[in-house]
């Protein structure tokens, strides 16, 4: 005969043992998906957040690269002239600056010259030299352009460039220009421009005392060295 007692003591521990097997597994796929760390009571620092990229100020010369010309590119041609090797004649007209090599060549820079109505002719010395010049508008160009600092000093932002070459006791120098895009034209109060790296180059290759002669508009370099002998 069934004892009841004993049937409903087996069926609780039954109950209960499969309750707990449920509870192990439960407790053991929670541990699986996210380990409890062994000691809680320590904190751990939260993980470095990358800094944000920093952003880089743009150079000097970035965005104003400019694309020259072939013909204004610095380059030997062929050139005939009676004028003596280590002269410079400038072909206002045709916008280049000429260094005599000798032997039928010499050196062609492409240069920027006097807008119109301030060109001018004539044969000078180069009387002094500079690097990185300071700048002092003279007073018929601020006259014309009051807005113009009374002095800037030397470097980058100067309007005369890297270099200067002072022709006699003129207001003209052949110089530097921080704006390239300006060679092949007619723009400035008269004196000669040229790149940065072409007038660093031709400032290396002239001295105080170079003869410099400058042509007017109606006249073309080719024809210098025959007409001065």
């Amino acid at each position: 005969m069934l004892n009841l007692d004993a049937f409903k003591l087996n069926f609780r521990r039954a109950a209960a043992f499969g309750a707990l097997a449920f509870g192990a597994i439960a407790l053991s796929g929670a541990a699986s998906a996210s380990p409890l760390p062994l000691f809680p009571f320590i904190l751990t620092p939260p993980a470095p957040m990358a800094p944000p990229p920093v952003a880089t100020a743009p150079s000097e010369d970035e965005g104003a690269a400019v694309e020259m010309p072939a013909r204004l590119k610095r380059q030997i041609v062929s050139y005939a002239t009676r004028e003596a090797p280590g002269t410079v004649i400038i072909d206002t007209p045709n916008t280049y600056l000429y260094y005599v090599l000798g032997g039928g060549q010499a050196i062609r820079y492409g240069i920027g010259v006097g807008r119109d109505g301030f060109t001018w002719s004539g044969v000078q010395q180069i009387t002094k030299k500079a690097e990185w010049p300071d700048w002092t508008p003279p007073p018929e160009m601020i006259a014309r352009q009051p807005y113009l600092p009374r002095h800037m000093a030397g470097g980058p932002g100067n309007p005369l460039g890297a270099r200067a070459m002072y022709l006699g006791g003129t207001v003209y120098r052949i110089h530097g220009t921080n704006a390239p895009g300006t060679i092949g034209t007619h723009v400035s109060s008269g004196c000669i421009r040229l790149t940065n790296e072409d007038v660093t180059d031709l400032y290396s290759r002239v001295n105080v005392g170079t003869k410099v002669i400058v042509l007017p508009m109606d006249r073309h370099a080719d024809n210098i060295g025959a007409r001065r002998g």
